[in-house]
C-alpha cells in the first residue's frame, strides 16, 4: 500500500509540472528520483517479506527415535538388578532398566572386587555376580553362618566365594559338631555294596555324620564348585574366550557350560515363580522324582549314542500319560532345581527330556556333562555328536536358550566341540569309531 501511494504522488508531481527545459530536467529527475526510491522500497520489502517466510518455512522439527528394549536384554538386567540389591549395592527396583541407579550399583561392586569401576558389568563379571547370588539363594543356612563368619553382610559372600574358587580360605572354620545318633532318614537310604578293600583312612573328626547336600547328592563332584573355579580363570583371562582367541577349545567349552547353566537356573527360577502356593522346598522334593523315573536313560548316555538316547526317551515320554507343554514347563523348572541344588540327575534327565521333546538346543547340556564328567562317565567321543545336534539345530532355525543375544557362540561351541575331539583322537578333529566297551581311564 505505501509503494502504491508513492507511485501516485509521483505521477501526480509530473502532472502538475509545467512544460519547459528546464522544467523538463527537472521532471525527469525527480520522477526518476521517486520512481527509483519506490521500485528500491518495493524491492526491499519484498526481500524482507521473502526472509520471513523462509525462517517460518525451514523450522526443523527434531523428533527422538527410541528403538525398542530386546526383552532378553530387559530380562539380563532385572537379574542384574536383582543381584546387586541382595549383595548391599543399591540399583533400585527391578525394572530391567540400566538408569542412573543400576550403573551406580555396578560400579559399586566392580570397586567391591577389585575390578575396573565402569558401571557397566563385563560377561565374567556378571557371570560372578549372577551365579554368587543363585549360590546364596540355594544354600540356606550355610549362607547366613557364612554371613556372620565374614562380617561384611551379604557382600562378604562375594569375596568368600571368590577366595574359595582359588582355594584360599580365609574365614574360620565352624566348630566341630559332637557325635550325633544317625539320623531316621538318612539310615532309609539305601548304601551301595562295599568290596573288600584296605582299611579306609580315618575321616576327619567330627565331620564323618554331616550329609554332603551340594554334591550331586553324595555321587560325584561339585558343579556349582567347579563353575566357581571356571569364573575365576575367566576373570583371570580377562573375559570369555571367543572363537577368535580361542587357544585351549575345553577352556572354551567349560566357561560356556558354566554360562549355559546360569541360563537355565534364571529361566525355572522365572517361571517358578508364576507358580502360586508352591514353596521351594516341595519343587525341590517334586524334582527329586526325575532321579528315579530317568536313572536308566541318564546312565544311557555314558554308553549308548545320542539317537538311542533320545528315541529311548521319547518313548518314555508317549508312557508318561502328560502333555509335551506339560513336560516340557515341569523339566525347564526342575533343570533349574537340579543345578540350583546340585543334584546332576535330576538336571540331566531334566535336559534329556526336553531334547527329546524337541527343543534341541537343550542338548548341549549333555555335551558338557558328558565332556566333562559331570553326572556322568567322562565321554568326550559321545559328547560331540550331542555338541553337534544342538549347533545344527540353531543354524538350522531353532531358537537359542542359552545367552540367545551372542551371535558368535554356535560357532564357538561348533570350533571348541571339533578341537577338543581331536585333542582326544589325535585326528585333527575327524571322529574315530566309539568301541562298545567302557574305557576304566582315571583322569
Amino acid at each position: 500500500m505505501f509503494s502504491k501511494r508513492f507511485l501516485m504522488m509521483a505521477l501526480a508531481t509530473t502532472v502538475a509540472l509545467p512544460a519547459g527545459g528546464a522544467r523538463a530536467d527537472f521532471k525527469d529527475g525527480l520522477v526518476g528520483g521517486l520512481v527509483g526510491g519506490a521500485v528500491s522500497g518495493i524491492i526491499v520489502n519484498e526481500s524482507a517479506k521473502a526472509r520471513e517466510r523462509k525462517q517460518q518455512t525451514t523450522t526443523t522439527t527434531r523428533r527422538v527415535y527410541q528403538a525398542p528394549v530386546n526383552s532378553v536384554e530387559r530380562q539380563q538386567v532385572r537379574e542384574e538388578q536383582t543381584a546387586l540389591n541382595y549383595f548391599g549395592f543399591p540399583a533400585g527396583t527391578p525394572d530391567g532398566v540400566r538408569g542412573r541407579n543400576t550403573r551406580d550399583a555396578a560400579a559399586q561392586f566392580q570397586a567391591h572386587m577389585g575390578y575396573p569401576a565402569t558401571g557397566y558389568l563385563a560377561d565374567y563379571e556378571r557371570q560372578f555376580l549372577i551365579s554368587s547370588y543363585y549360590r546364596a539363594q540355594s544354600s540356606g543356612a550355610a549362607t547366613a553362618q557364612l554371613i556372620a563368619q565374614r562380617g561384611q553382610g551379604t557382600r562378604g559372600l562375594l569375596h568368600a566365594y571368590r577366595d574359595e574358587a582359588a582355594g584360599v580360605t580365609t574365614y574360620a572354620a565352624a566348630p566341630a559338631p559332637a557325635p550325633a545318633a544317625p539320623s531316621s532318614v538318612m539310615a532309609s537310604i539305601p548304601q551301595a555294596a562295599q568290596v573288600p578293600s584296605a582299611p579306609a583312612a580315618p575321616a576327619a573328626v567330627g565331620f564323618a555324620a554331616l550329609p554332603n547336600l551340594m554334591g550331586s547328592g553324595g555321587e560325584g563332584p561339585s558343579l556349582a564348585s567347579h563353575c566357581n573355579q571356571v569364573s575365576l580363570i575367566t576373570n583371570s583371562n580377562g573375559g570369555f574366550v571367543t572363537e577368535a582367541s580361542m587357544g585351549d577349545g575345553r577352556v572354551a567349552l567349560n566357561e560356556q557350560f558354566c554360562l549355559a547353566r546360569t541360563y537355565a537356573i534364571a529361566e525355572g527360577e522365572t517361571m517358578a515363580a508364576s507358580l502360586k502356593g508352591v514353596t521351594q522346598s516341595q519343587l525341590e522334593d517334586q524334582c527329586r522324582a526325575f532321579e528315579p523315573a530317568m536313572r536308566d536313560h541318564v546312565a544311557a548316555l555314558s554308553l549308548s549314542p545320542r539317537e538311542e538316547v533320545v528315541q529311548n526317551v521319547r518313548g518314555f515320554v508317549l508312557q508318561s500319560g502328560q502333555s509335551p507343554a506339560q513336560l516340557a514347563g515341569t523339566a525347564k523348572i526342575c533343570l533349574s532345581v537340579g543345578y540350583r541344588i546340585d543334584n546332576m540327575n535330576v538336571a540331566l534327565g531334566s535336559a534329556l527330556l526336553l531334547t527329546a521333546l524337541g527343543e534341541e538346543p537343550y542338548g548341549e547340556l549333555m555335551g558338557h556333562h558328558l565332556n566333562e564328567g559331570f553326572g556322568t562317565t567322562r565321554r568326550p567321543d559321545l559328547a560331540l555328536a550331542w555338541y553337534q545336534g544342538a549347533v545344527e539345530a540353531i543354524e538350522r532355525g531353532a531358537e537359542p536358550v542359552f545367552a540367545p543375544g551372542n551371535t558368535g557362540r554356535t560357532g564357538l561351541l561348533r570350533k571348541a566341540a571339533f578341537q577338543t575331539q581331536g585333542a582326544q583322537t589325535g585326528s585333527g578333529g575327524s571322529v574315530q569309531p566309539v568301541a562298545t566297551l567302557p574305557t576304566f581311564k582315571l583322569d
